[in-house]
């Protein structure tokens, strides 16, 4: 049996463009100018940081994320303990290679409602593979009955089975349309 047959994608959620809003487009250009002017360093100092050692998600069904995480996406599971935090929750794993990690939470008996983008929450989580490995994904993604949107020849859109938007870019670590952004 192929391993994507059990996996499902969860709730629809269609994946489309926002509706225009109007805005003053010069106005904002203008202040992402003086941000960058004031703040963007051509000479910066190391960061403080080693890196994200994880990012962490909810999910409500651990056996649902793991089939479309680590049988659709083909991102290793690594690890599955209890929440340290929250007697009874599961924290769990998957390799997103170079030492970098997803991690969701389940939290049993809490009604946490549907997935909703707010200001301060998860908008997208990019997560960059080779060229090759994102056409056989997008095509699992269709295999698995999960919408996704294409955008540019490199991006794919689709949400999880919970509802948070995820990005697949064929693009390496630290580029965006083919230039550094590190």
């Amino acid at each position: 049996m192929d391993p994507m047959d059990s996996v499902d994608p969860g709730p629809a959620h269609p994946v489309a463009p926002s509706p225009t809003i109007s805005v003053d487009l010069a106005a904002l250009e203008a202040e992402r100018a003086r941000i960058r002017d004031t703040h963007l360093a051509s000479e910066r100092p190391a960061s403080s940081a080693r890196g994200v050692h994880h990012v962490a998600l909810l999910s409500s069904d651990v056996e649902r994320t793991v089939r479309f995480y680590q049988d659709v996406l083909e991102f290793p599971l690594t690890e599955i303990i209890e929440n340290r935090d929250y007697k009874g929750s599961t924290h769990f794993f998957f390799d997103l290679g170079n030492g970098n990690l997803l991690a969701f939470f389940d939290f049993p008996g809490l009604d946490l409602g549907p997935y909703a983008e707010v200001l301060g929450g998860l908008h997208h989580l990019a997560i960059s593979v080779d060229p090759t490995t994102w056409r056989r994904l997008r095509d699992r993604l269709a295999s698995a009955g999960v919408e996704y949107q294409e955008e540019s020849g490199s991006s794919l859109y689709f949400h999880d089975p919970d509802g948070a938007r995820v990005e697949l870019l064929a693009e390496p670590l630290g580029e965006m349309y083919g230039s550094s952004v590190c």
